[in-house]
């Protein structure tokens, strides 16, 4: 099993190169987060398809050509719980390539567990048979769908992206809580998310 870099410099460094070839990694995040530029380094590392829930295939290649990618596939999956539909779109997904869903509780919250369980275990198949990555992007707010568990269950790696805000400062916070087959940082990783994702190096202010 090969690694394949994330995108993003830091986390590669962490992990040893990267996540190991055939993962699926759940981003769990607040939706007034910076999250979605950690999907846009994810994407800009290798030839990607992205499938956009939410936003508009439109709003995603424009924020994808400001960070000059174009060697991703953007597509508009059905919000409506047509996971068999959603499933469909990720069939040719390139060699060492990236699956992203963004967001994924659209077809969390519509679909009984078990069927959403053989929708992940379809998207397990593709980057298995691929040797790429799939990143779900599983946004919080209020009561988590009733199939979030399965999606964390099903994850090979969970990383779940903190902000909080006190005073002036914003501080984000990636934990990596899950690392199958490899190891989970024991401490959270304070990440500078402006047009960049670095590591932060300023002092906390208690």
């Amino acid at each position: 099993m090969g690694t394949l870099p994330t995108g993003i410099s830091v986390l590669d460094r962490q992990f040893g190169g990267g996540l190991p070839s055939g993962s699926v990694v759940v981003l769990k995040a607040d939706p007034d987060s910076q999250s979605e530029l950690i999907l846009n380094r994810f994407a800009r590392a290798r030839r990607c398809r992205y499938l956009t829930t939410v936003r508009s295939p439109g709003a995603v290649e424009a924020a994808l050509s400001f960070d000059g990618d174009e060697e991703t596939t953007v597509e508009a999956a059905d919000d409506g719980g047509d996971l068999d539909e959603t499933l469909s779109l990720t069939g040719d997904l390139p060699e060492s390539g990236t699956l992203i869903v963004d967001s994924v509780e659209p077809l969390e919250g519509r679909a009984s567990p078990s069927s959403y369980a053989e929708f992940l275990d379809g998207i397990r198949d593709r980057v298995d048979d691929a040797g790429g990555l799939a990143l779900l992007h599983a946004l919080r707010g209020g009561e988590d769908p009733r199939t979030r568990r399965v999606t964390e269950q099903v994850a090979d790696v969970v990383f779940d992206l903190r902000t909080t805000v006190t005073g002036t400062e914003i501080a984000n916070r990636l934990i990596v809580p899950k690392f199958r087959g490899g190891a989970a940082l024991e401490e959270p990783l304070k990440l500078k998310l402006t047009d960049e994702v670095a590591v932060d190096t300023s002092r906390d202010i208690a």
